[in-house]
């Protein structure tokens, strides 16, 4: 019942945002503690979004996400973490779970909001938005740790696969670009 009724509300919801403006702007999210959120919250901020889990080899770009996070919040930057265990189970925790995990493995500071399915199909409606036939950069999310940059205007700007690290200056590259 419930993907079912994810399905509908994708497809319904879907084509009125794309007739928004800048639909990802409009998608409804939780954060860890329950709270409604939308990246309208980040406005006028350029923001990584990325799906993180705490089981995997890719497990170690948290430390290079906080870095980033770190390095340019002050520039109008911020790294937006996605929890998911669509990947070979490596996300099993809670929301309170992976929270502690993230503080204390990583220390984290960034947001790290509501655990979510990428791709499938229970996935997000903001993942089918950034993956679907009509994205920027279509293509279902291949593992943990994928990453959309999204600039001050709400729109996409660039997609990184998981092997390639935060830190890598394609990354770091398109960031500062989309900073000025």
């Amino acid at each position: 019942m419930k993907i079912l009724l994810a399905l509908l509300l994708t497809s319904i919801a879907f084509p009125f945002f794309a007739m928004a403006g800048s639909p990802l702007r409009e998608i409804p999210f939780k954060t860890m503690e329950g709270q409604d959120a939308t990246l309208r919250d980040y406005s006028g901020k350029v923001v990584l979004l990325v799906n993180v889990a705490s089981r995997c080899g890719n497990t170690p770009q948290y430390s290079a996400l906080e870095k980033l996070f770190k390095d340019y919040a002050s520039k109008g930057f911020i790294v937006i973490g996605f929890p998911c265990n669509d990947f070979g189970g490596q996300e099993p925790g809670t929301n309170a779970e992976i929270k502690q995990f993230c503080s204390l493995k990583y220390s984290v500071t960034f947001p790290v909001l509501d655990k979510i399915h990428v791709k499938g199909p229970e996935q997000h409606p903001l993942y089918a938005a950034l993956t679907g036939p009509t994205a920027k950069f279509p293509g279902d999310v291949k593992w943990n740790f994928g990453k959309f940059l999204i600039g001050k205007d709400g729109d996409v700007i660039a997609r990184f696969e998981p092997g390639i690290v935060p830190n890598d200056p394609k990354v770091i590259e398109a960031i500062e670009s989309a900073l000025k």
